[in-house]
């Protein structure tokens, strides 16, 4: 390949705020930057730490973009894949490590397999356990119980579906989306599908860009002998009260786009329902004098949530 050809993989990174995890995730890349012609655009969405002074002193050779306001996950990634230009793109988040050879695995994979769109390694805790990373469409039951105060009492096979249970962790599998924390695609593609969409902010929007990859005609597989170490929600973590909202604005988005107006209302209510319940168990608590400052800061944010509306955006 010559010189000035296009690099065959552009990994793109949005950061917000995680300067010593980025840290890491630079220096894993940078190690394997030999063995893979590939190019790295880091998009700082205004980290208030010194996250673009830390990549500019430290990795010369990443392409930085720095913006002046927090363009949120979509946004980011695709200013990123904007100004990128590799064969391949994958979205890697700035909290995860990757482990030797796992993009080139990765690339090989969707050089053999053209009628693949997608590919996504195996995530690891920091730990080395197993992180859930593959997925199947969620239904309307799915939303009322994933990630919501009845997930434990949600019946076994609901959730095992969703999150792909059957199907073993070392083997690979046609599954229908992966987590955006390690997704892979291709160029060619995203000219024909377009970017992520934008109006999520952050959570579901690799959901729906799987689901519209699929759509068009490519599988979605998760690939386990590419693994990658992923420190789970430590941008997100920083704001949990935005998490809440951002999150369930999201989920709500997604079925009002692929489900419907219906479906979308009677999941916003009862989100908003289960809200509303915790706010009040969270007030009783605290007036009983049960952990009050803990109680009193549950229920605010809570509140928060409550008075969003929770209304997915464009709709």
């Amino acid at each position: 390949m010559s010189k000035n050809s296009n690099p065959r993989l552009s990994i793109i990174t949005v950061s917000w705020n995680v300067s010593k995890l980025l840290h890491d995730c630079l220096s894993s890349v940078e190690a394997v930057r030999d063995a893979l012609h590939l190019e790295m655009v880091v998009v700082d969405s205004a980290s208030s730490d010194d996250t673009p002074d830390m990549v500019e002193r430290d990795f010369p050779w990443v392409n930085l973009i720095r913006c002046t306001e927090n363009a949120g996950f979509p946004k980011g990634n695709n200013i990123g894949i904007e100004a990128s230009t590799g064969e391949y793109v994958i979205l890697l988040n700035p909290d995860t490590v990757v482990i030797e050879d796992a993009l080139s695995q990765l690339c090989d994979y969707l050089d053999e397999h053209q009628d693949v769109g997608v590919v996504g390694p195996k995530l690891l805790n920091p730990d080395g356990t197993i992180q859930s990373s593959r997925r199947r469409f969620p239904t309307f039951l799915t939303g009322v119980f994933e990630s919501t105060w009845l997930q434990e009492s949600a019946p076994k096979q609901i959730l095992d579906h969703y999150y792909a249970l059957d199907l073993p962790d070392d083997e690979t599998a046609v599954v229908d989306w992966v987590m955006g924390a390690a997704l892979l695609t291709r160029r060619s593609i995203i000219d024909r599908v377009g970017g992520l969409d934008e109006a999520y902010f952050m959570y579901s929007e690799e959901l729906d860009w799987c689901r519209r990859i699929k759509e068009a005609g490519w599988e979605v597989v998760y690939l386990p002998s590419a693994q990658i170490i992923h420190h789970l929600g430590k941008s997100s973590e920083q704001a949990v009260t935005h998490r809440h909202i951002n999150f369930n604005k999201a989920k709500l988005r997604y079925f009002r786009k692929y489900h419907g107006i219906v479906v979308a209302f009677a999941l916003r209510a009862f989100l908003l329902l289960t809200y509303l319940q915790q706010l009040l168990l969270e007030v009783f608590k605290g007036i009983i004098g049960h952990k009050r400052p803990l109680r009193w800061q549950r229920a605010k944010s809570y509140w928060q949530v409550v008075r969003s509306g929770l209304r997915p955006a464009g709709y």
